[in-house]
């Protein structure tokens, strides 16, 4: 679905740009200055929409409850830990986090009304890997740390504009789904899955489970 939304911005951008190439050729230049602005705005409006298209192809679409990637810890210190991140796609990363728990945040698109009725399935992107204290004492004196996962800048955002328009798009909300804080401890290993309500992490081995039970 998003592959085909993609397309359908990328040939209205091309034909922008052909337009933009006839106002620039065509006719006597007596009008040049004209030509030009106008050209030069069609090719602008173009090059926008392709970095539209290219952000919107960034989401992936989500139609059933399924696996985003695998966290693993490991411990540095006292509240300071190297974590694994394993994507969907067997792409790893690792980060540091400080304190003694984590969580996971993506960004979600959730289309409303006929989109919704005609199938258009929501849209997410993971955003963000964080750290938290337990104690509000060090969570305002301790080092904190917070991660960007998927590091796609194309200049234009898609979700934050839909954000910031609020209720102004009647189709599409732009929400946050986040894991619950979970904690970190030494050799645990989280699954972080993801469906229409948001993300949620289920403990993969003994070390997971154990510290889930600790924190309950």
């Amino acid at each position: 679905m998003y592959i085909a939304i993609t397309f359908l911005i990328a040939i209205l951008a091309l034909l922008l740009v052909f337009w933009g190439v006839r106002v620039l050729l065509s006719g006597s230049w007596v009008m040049g200055f004209l030509r030009g602005s106008v050209g030069l705005i069609f090719f602008g409006l173009a090059l926008w929409i392709v970095l539209v298209a290219a952000d919107v192809f960034s989401y992936r679409n989500l139609a059933l409850e399924h696996s985003v990637g695998i966290v693993s810890f490991r411990k540095i210190t006292e509240q300071q830990y190297e974590v694994k991140f394993s994507d969907a796609d067997g792409i790893s990363q690792k980060f540091e986090l400080h304190g003694d728990q984590w969580q996971l945040d993506a960004r979600m698109l959730k289309w409303q009304g006929p989109l919704a009725r005609w199938g258009v399935q929501p849209a997410y992107r993971l955003d963000r890997l964080s750290g938290r204290y337990l104690t509000l004492q060090d969570e305002r004196a301790r080092e904190r740390s917070v991660h960007q996962i998927d590091g796609t800048n194309y200049g234009v955002d898609v979700w934050q504009f839909v954000r910031g328009v609020d209720k102004t798009l009647s189709f599409v909300d732009a929400v946050y789904g986040s894991a619950t804080f979970l904690p970190m401890e030494d050799g645990a290993v989280y699954d972080v899955r993801i469906s229409h309500s948001g993300l949620l992490a289920r403990p993969l081995n003994q070390q997971a489970s154990s510290a889930l039970d600790g924190w309950k």
